[in-house]
C-alpha cells in the first residue's frame, strides 16, 4: 500500500560494549555519523542454555543506566529503548525512570513498550508468560498510562491489568511528551498502535517465543504489506490519518556479496535468495542499491524510520548521509 512519505530518520540499536568508556564512544559516534537515535533492547539473562535455546543476542547492559548514560555522553539524539517489555517493569516505575532520563537529556526519550515474546527469558526469571492476549491488554494500558503520566494532573487508571491513581506524574516533560514507540508483530498490537503511538516498529509474528524461521518468514513482503493495512485499521478507527504516524523497521545490513549473504542467510531460515532480497527486514546490496530499496519500500510500507544494529554503524553511515531528513 501507498502512504504520504514522511523524512527518512535512522537509529542505531547497540546491545554491548566492552567498556564503559566504549559504550560512550559508541553513542558519540552514533550522534556523529547523522543518525537521530540510539536505543538498547530491553533484555537481562546472560549466556546460559535458557538464552542459547531463544536464538537471541546476549545484552549484557541493562537498559536504563545504559541510557542514562548514553544521554550524558551525547547532546542531540534521541535516547531509547526498542522496546521495554512492559511485563518486566512496574508501570508507573518505569515511567518514572524513563521521565528522569528525558529531564537530564533535555527532552530526548523515545519511549518504546511492547507486550513481551522472548519464551525463555520470561522462564528464566520467574516471570509468568501470560497469554497473548492478556499482555497485549497490559499492553494498551500501559500506553494509556504513560500519556497520563506525561501530562499535567492527577493521574485515575483503574484497569484489568493496571491500577496507578491518586498523583500526579513527575518529572514532566520539559517541552512535547517524548514521542511514544508500540513495537509488534500481531495484527492486535499493530492495530493498537495505529489508535494510541506516534511510532509504529512493525516486527515479525513472534508468537513461537524464539528468533527461527517462524518469525523471519513473517516479516516478507506480504505479510508486511498486511501489517502496515493493520496499523492504518486502527488509525482510522481512532480518527487518526495513517500519515501522522511513523512506521519503522529494525534492518539486517550489509553492503557486499549481495548474492552470497542473500543465500546464506535464507538457507538459515527457509528462504530462497529472492526471498531475502525482497524481504522488507533485510537489505542486502551496495550503498547505491540500499538507498534505492530504502525509497521502493517507503513508497510500498509507508517505513520511513530505520533501525540498523551497531556492527553496521559505520557500513551504513553513506545510506543516513545521503538520505536522513530527504
Amino acid at each position: 500500500m501507498s502512504t504520504t512519505v514522511r523524512p527518512f530518520r535512522f537509529g542505531v540499536q547497540a546491545f554491548n560494549a566492552p567498556t564503559p568508556q566504549a559504550w560512550r564512544d559508541l553513542a558519540r559516534r552514533t550522534e556523529d555519523l547523522g543518525y537521530s537515535a540510539f536505543h538498547l533492547a530491553d533484555h537481562y539473562i546472560g549466556g546460559g542454555p535458557q538464552l542459547a535455546k531463544t536464538n537471541h543476542p546476549l545484552q549484557t547492559l541493562g537498559s536504563i543506566p545504559a541510557m542514562a548514560v548514553a544521554a550524558e555522553a551525547t547532546s542531540t539524539i534521541r535516547i531509547g529503548c526498542r522496546v521495554f517489555c512492559v511485563d518486566y517493569h512496574v508501570p508507573a516505575v518505569l515511567v518514572k525512570h524513563a521521565m528522569t532520563i528525558d529531564w537530564f537529556s533535555g527532552g530526548r526519550l523515545e519511549f518504546g513498550l511492547g507486550a513481551g515474546w522472548l519464551a525463555g527469558e520470561y522462564e528464566a526469571m520467574g516471570v509468568p508468560l501470560d497469554p497473548p492476549g492478556v499482555r497485549v491488554g497490559r499492553l494498551e494500558e500501559m500506553v494509556q498510562l504513560t500519556r497520563a503520566l506525561m501530562a499535567p494532573g492527577e493521574v485515575d487508571h483503574h484497569g484489568t491489568h493496571i491500577t496507578t491513581f491518586g498523583f500526579q506524574g513527575e518529572p514532566q516533560p520539559i517541552a512535547a511528551p517524548p514521542p511514544i514507540m508500540v513495537g509488534g508483530g500481531s495484527s492486535r498490537v499493530l492495530a493498537m498502535a495505529g489508535r494510541l503511538a506516534d511510532i509504529v516498529s512493525i516486527n515479525f509474528d513472534n508468537s513461537s517465543g524464539v528468533i527461527g524461521p517462524v518469525g523471519v518468514n513473517s516479516g516478507k513482503a506480504a505479510a508486511t504489506e498486511q501489517k502496515v493495512q493493520w496499523v492504518a485499521d486502527g488509525a482510522t478507527a481512532a480518527g487518526r490519518d495513517l500519515p501522522e504516524l511513523e512506521i519503522a523497521a529494525y534492518f539486517t545490513f550489509v553492503v557486499d556479496q549481495p548474492a552470497v549473504v542473500a543465500e546464506r542467510f535464507g538457507a538459515a531460515f527457509g528462504m530462497t535468495a529472492d526471498d531475502v532480497l525482497e524481504h522488507p527486514h533485510a537489505l542486502v546490496g551496495t550503498v547505491d542499491g540500499i538507498c534505492d530499496e530504502l525509497v521502493r519500500r517507503r513508497e510500498l510500507y509507508g517505513i520511513s524510520y530505520v533501525t540498523v544494529g551497531d556492527s553496521n554503524l559505520e557500513a551504513f553511515a553513506p545510506v543516513v548521509a545521503r538520505l536522513a531528513g530527504t
